[in-house]
Parts: C-alpha cells; sequence; structure tokens
C-alpha cells in the first residue's frame, strides 16, 4: 500500500501528517509555525526535518502559497518577507525564490517523488467532487484559490494579488488580518461579497470554501450565498495530499 507524505505549507504555520491510500492518517498531524526569514535552503531543511518526525512514506504532497507551475516556484507571497505575511518584503529573498525548484529540491532532500502545487489546489483535490466546474477558495492567512473542471485541474490563477478596493487585494481583503480587525461578523459579509462578486467571473457549479477560517464564516452570511456554496473541513489541505495523485498527476 503506497502511503503519502502530505505537507500544507502557510504563511503562519506548516502542518504534516502520512496518509494510506485511502486517505487515513497513520499519523497525528504535527504543526509548527513557519520560520522567518524564510530562504528555500531553510525551507527545504524545515520541511525534511519535520519529515524526520513522521512515519516513512512513499511520496511526498507539498502544497505551498503563490504561484507554482510543475514544481517551480514563479512568485510566493510570503516566504519573500523579512518576518512573515504583511511585513517588509526582502528583495534577495524575492530573487531567491522566484524560479526555485522545489519539487527537485525537494525531491533530492527527502529522496522520494514530490508534487509541489499551490495550496488551494491541494485543498481542493481533497474535496472536489470531479463533475462540472468547480471552485475552491480558502480563507486563511489570506485568500487560496483553484479551479477545476470535470476533475481537472486548471492552469493557477493568482486571483489573491487582483485588486478588489481601496487599494487592497483580495489577500488583505478578507485575510486573517483583516478578520481580526474587523470581526467575524463583518469579516463575514465581506466574504459574501466577494463570493457575490466572483459568481458571475466563473459560473461554478459548485464552490467550495476552504481553509482555517472558513468555519467562521457567519450561518446567516452562508444561507445567503446559496445552496452551490459549501464550507468544507481544513484537513482537506493534508487529505488532498493523496487524491493530487490522481487528479493532478506530475509531468
Amino acid at each position: 500500500m503506497i502511503s503519502t507524505l502530505a505537507i500544507d505549507c502557510g504563511g503562519g504555520g506548516i502542518k504534516a501528517s502520512v496518509l494510506d491510500e485511502t486517505g487515513t492518517m497513520r499519523a497525528r498531524p504535527i504543526r509548527i509555525p513557519t520560520p522567518y526569514p524564510l530562504p528555500p535552503p531553510l525551507f527545504v531543511e524545515t520541511l525534511r526535518e519535520l519529515a524526520g518526525r513522521l512515519p516513512a512514506a512513499d511520496r511526498v504532497t507539498v502544497g505551498m502559497p503563490g504561484m507554482i507551475r510543475h514544481g517551480v516556484v514563479v512568485a510566493t507571497p510570503h516566504y519573500i518577507t523579512r518576518a512573515g505575511p504583511r511585513t517588509k518584503i526582502d528583495s534577495s529573498l524575492r530573487g531567491e525564490w522566484s524560479g526555485f525548484d522545489a519539487r527537485s529540491a525537494l525531491s533530492a532532500a527527502l529522496d522520494l517523488p514530490v508534487l509541489v502545487l499551490n495550496d488551494a489546489e491541494v485543498h481542493g483535490a481533497g474535496v472536489v467532487a470531479g463533475t462540472g466546474c468547480e471552485l475552491v477558495l480558502t480563507l486563511g492567512t489570506g485568500l487560496g484559490c483553484a479551479l477545476f473542471d470535470g476533475g481537472r485541474l486548471a492552469p493557477h490563477l493568482e486571483l489573491s494579488q487582483a485588486p478588489v478596493r481601496w487599494g487592497q487585494t483580495y489577500d488583505t481583503y478578507v485575510g486573517e488580518h483583516e478578520r481580526r480587525r474587523l470581526g467575524d461578523a463583518f469579516w463575514s459579509r465581506r466574504v459574501r461579497g466577494v463570493v457575490d462578486g466572483l459568481r458571475p467571473v466563473f459560473q461554478w457549479d459548485r464552490l467550495y470554501l476552504g481553509g482555517g477560517n472558513s468555519r467562521l464564516v457567519r450561518p446567516e452570511q452562508l444561507a445567503r450565498m446559496g445552496d452551490d456554496v459549501v464550507v468544507v473541513p481544513n484537513t482537506a489541505g493534508i487529505v488532498g495530499g493523496v487524491r493530487a495523485w490522481t487528479l493532478i498527476p506530475p509531468d
């Protein structure tokens, strides 16, 4: 039976567990704070040390924030900062991360086949039904996005970096910082506004709201979004690590 080490890398924390072919966790998930500043070598070493604390696996799935193409980092919003999300960007880190072949580096460090994807894409792999147009939005440090058509992953769009209003991007408009500033009630209204605004853009058959903050969306706002919008557990970011190899096979 093939086992998968699934690692969910966020702006504030990194979680990992080992799962069997059915997606059942074989070990209690481990979570550590994301270290900053975080150059690529430290990122690789952090994940290697995390893997060493878990049972041996046959393959690895890594979800991380940003634009990832074929396992190579095009851009990542948090890991180029000096001390974490919303802190000053370090230009040298930006240069180190741009074009970093995360899949090759992690495969060499772990001596295993590795799949590196945007974290929302891994999350989506854990929840999509595989029929119709399915959009996944993850609410956490910022906003993650993944689009599936008939179970096939569409090219990634960094929706989080698109402008919304008042000079804010989606990342800042509905991210954790704003949730804390506004409170859950007003923040939930913002989330509903984002969903309403994106509906004519994507024309989805089903929208999944995931990520650590999705459970904080107020029921009355969720009800107004429609029956085609559902909240899914944050554990999908790890559980999706198994199914990702079927829905999103490595090239």
